[in-house]
């Protein structure tokens, strides 16, 4: 080495080495930080945050009789909370109703509605006059029926509309019911439940994946506009969960049951602003989104949407009637009513119980 580069080494080298070491240093106070924070959010958790005392006397659940919803509304009732049952059955939110009131001891109450429509609106802020309301879980949403191209969607602007309509307007709609109340009295939240396939694009899913990235982005920007004021708003992004919905029949430790996953998630209530609610769940997104690239994720979602989508449409013309396959999923999906565009099923879920869709139409 010349005698000019040793002494530009000389120059650099302490700068370097400074530079090393406050590397070192902020990756090291960076991995406490969030080990610390997993141990607050995932092992301390919230201590009773959730609770009437603390945040209101009334809980509203939306699509409230089936899967997540229906486990949201047992384990706030659990808690202490008074619920409004909101879904489109009443038969079905009846049995849902004396169920919690019998088990828990607490005030139910019941409005049935249907969340594909827009003009539902003025009945359900009449249903909820002079309730005190602490905690709104907007859980309510439609999915696909199968993985599909969006222009291959049969009606694709009634099923446009409908999706619209179930997934981003009522949690707009129901947040400006709700929110006004909570801000005067400076508590609650609201918890709007969007979908791990709501953070990043689910091709053949797609308009299903925008809706909840939507009520994901609405969120947070809520949190930001709210938290000084004392509420708390919270996007919540579930993967898989076993269902009778979802085909999923036993739950495992990364497929939990809807009450326990419900149990934990709430436990992150104003703890994280963006919560997957659930440990495995949390390494899950973690891994989808910080370790894999986006092309390899976009084009392994695209894989596995083909080839569910040519099962699909292969048992369609055998004459067979077949389920969303439970591998392809959303995530919220246990408690979500189905689109089905293809002939006259019978489908279950939080938009209604034995709703039967044909030809994509609800009727």
């Amino acid at each position: 080495m010349s005698s000019g580069g040793e002494a530009v080494f000389r120059a650099l080298e302490t700068p370097l080495l400074g530079l090393g070491a406050l590397t070192a240093a902020w990756l090291s106070v960076s991995c406490v930080w969030r080990l610390l924070s997993g141990i607050r959010v995932w092992v301390l958790g919230n201590g009773r945050l959730v609770s009437p005392g603390k945040l209101g006397p009334w809980a509203v659940v939306t699509g409230a009789t089936d899967g997540i919803g229906k486990a949201y509304a047992e384990e706030l009732a659990r808690r202490g909370f008074s619920i409004v049952l909101i879904s489109r059955s009443q038969e079905k939110l009846d049995d849902v109703s004396k169920a919690i009131s019998s088990k828990c001891g607490v005030e139910t109450k019941t409005i049935a509605a249907d969340f594909s429509a827009v003009d539902i609106y003025a009945k359900i802020e009449e249903g909820l006059a002079g309730l005190e309301i602490g905690v709104l879980v907007n859980n309510v949403g439609i999915s696909y029926s199968y993985p599909e191209f969006f222009l291959n969607l049969p009606d694709l602007d009634t099923f446009i509309d409908t999706m619209v309509n179930v997934n981003i307007t009522s949690v707009c709609q129901m947040t400006r019911l709700v929110l006004p109340q909570m801000v005067e009295r400076k508590k609650g939240a609201v918890l709007n439940i969007s979908s791990g396939s709501g953070m990043y694009p689910v091709p053949l899913l797609t308009v299903y994946s925008a809706s909840k990235a939507f009520v994901d982005f609405f969120s947070r920007g809520l949190q930001a506009e709210y938290k000084s004021k004392g509420i708390i708003i919270q996007s919540v992004l579930p993967f898989f969960v076993a269902t009778k919905l979802s085909k999923i029949r036993r739950a495992t430790l990364d497929k939990p049951s809807p009450q326990r996953y419900v149990a934990a998630e709430l436990n992150t209530v104003g703890l994280q602003t963006q919560t997957n609610g659930y440990l495995p769940h949390a390494i899950m997104g973690w891994v989808t989104t910080a370790l894999l690239p986006a092309k390899i994720l976009n084009s392994y979602l695209m894989g596995m949407g083909l080839s569910q989508r040519a099962r699909y449409l292969k048992k369609q013309k055998q004459g067979i009637t077949v389920q969303f396959p439970c591998q392809q999923l959303p995530s919220d999906y246990s408690g979500a009513q189905v689109w089905k565009p293809r002939k006259c099923v019978i489908t279950s879920g939080s938009v209604g119980r034995g709703a039967l869709w044909c030809g994509g139409m609800p009727t």
